[in-house]
């Protein structure tokens, strides 16, 4: 096994590690700040649907999100049934067999079922108002339902959509020190849902 020879200029050796580590902090930085819409920014309290449930406290405001399963309107208001899922650093809801617990996100005015359908993922704002009983087969299941503020509806997935936006990575070989870069998906911007319903019937 070859070892990994000894750098014989101490400045030269510093600056070829500082300078790919400095480059990858600034990127990182810059990406964690570009990938979040800024619908979606803020400070939030953390914890999940299923962790409000099981506390039952109310008040607290969330940035949950997740695949939609059901949208309930009566063109005066809409609550949308949604599958918590694990969010991106974006904002964005993560694919997967992972659920944080189920849903209800309400909010005045009509969202048409035929653009906000089910499985279409969203991220949504809002304050724990208080917690519905619904059945889900033959299990009664507590929902906490959010008085929403923000509902941000995301664009279909495209796995040609696909960018470098991770970082800078490094490693050192015989041969001397490799950089990388590290990919990883980034959805394209989409429009939040409008924060003013169109009326209802059109």
């Amino acid at each position: 096994m070859n070892s990994i020879p000894s750098c014989g200029n101490r400045f030269l050796c510093s600056r070829a590690v500082r300078t790919p580590l400095m480059l990858a902090a600034i990127v990182l930085m810059l990406g964690a700040c570009a990938s979040t819409p800024k619908p979606l920014r803020g400070n939030f309290a953390d914890f999940t649907p299923q962790q409000a449930s099981e506390s039952g406290s109310t008040g607290a405001l969330v940035r949950w999100g997740g695949t939609i399963l059901d949208v309930e309107t009566d063109g005066q208001s809409s609550c949308f049934v949604i599958l918590g899922r694990p969010l991106y650093d974006s904002s964005r809801p993560r694919d997967g067999d992972v659920s944080l617990g189920r849903f209800l996100a309400c909010r005045n005015g009509f969202y048409d079922p035929a653009i906000f359908a089910r499985d279409r993922e969203i991220t949504v704002i809002g304050h724990v108002a208080d917690f519905q009983t619904r059945p889900v087969g033959e299990y009664d299941y507590r929902y906490p339902r959010l008085d929403t503020d923000v509902i941000y509806l995301w664009p279909e997935r495209n796995d040609d959509q696909m960018y470098f936006v991770g970082g800078i990575g490094m490693y050192q070989s015989p041969f001397g020190i490799y950089g990388y870069r590290v990919y990883h998906y980034v959805p394209r911007r989409s429009a939040p849902a409008p924060s003013k319903p169109a009326p209802a019937g059109k």
